[in-house]
C-alpha cells in the first residue's frame, strides 16, 4: 500500500465526505494524480467507515469540515431534502406518463408503469423519481 502524499489524502478525504464511492474516489485519484490505490486504502480515509477510524484527527476535522459543507450547499437543491444526494455522475431522464409501459416477458403491454426506486432502466439503477404537478411527466434520478 502506497504512502500518500498529504495533497492526495485531501482529496481522498473531501471526496468521501461529498458521498463519492470508493470506487470514484480511486478512480478520480488515478486521472488526478496518476496514483493507484486500493479501495480499501481509500475507506481507510472515511472516519465514520470500520477501516477509518485511526484516521488522524486532522483529517477526521477535515472530514466532517467537508461533509457539513457538502449538506449545507445541497440543502438548496430540492432532491436532496429527500435524503438522494446528486452525484456528477448521474443522469436524469424526463419520462412522459403515457410513453412508459409495463413489460412482460421482454414485450410491451397496454399498460402504462411507474418508474420505482431500484428498477433498472438502459442498465441504470433508478435512485429518485419525481412528477410534476400536472401529473404529465416524471422525472427520475438514474446512476450506474
Amino acid at each position: 500500500m502506497a504512502v500518500l502524499r498529504s495533497e492526495v489524502k485531501a482529496f481522498v478525504v473531501q471526496a468521501l465526505a461529498c458521498f463519492d464511492t470508493p470506487s470514484q474516489v480511486v478512480a478520480a485519484v488515478k486521472t488526478e494524480f496518476g496514483i493507484e490505490i486500493t479501495r480499501q486504502q481509500c475507506e481507510s480515509h472515511d472516519p465514520t467507515k470500520f477501516a477509518g477510524q485511526r484516521l488522524g484527527k486532522n483529517w477526521a476535522e477535515l472530514f466532517h469540515s467537508a461533509r457539513k459543507r457538502f449538506r449545507e450547499e445541497t440543502t438548496d437543491i430540492p432532491i436532496a431534502n429527500r435524503g438522494s444526494l446528486i452525484q456528477a455522475l448521474d443522469e436524469k431522464l424526463l419520462v412522459l406518463q403515457n410513453e412508459l409501459f409495463v413489460s412482460e416477458g421482454g414485450m410491451a403491454t397496454a399498460n402504462n408503469a411507474e418508474p420505482l426506486i431500484g428498477d433498472l432502466i438502459g442498465g441504470k439503477r433508478v435512485l429518485n423519481v419525481g412528477h410534476d404537478p400536472a401529473g404529465a411527466t416524471w422525472t427520475v434520478q438514474l446512476r450506474k
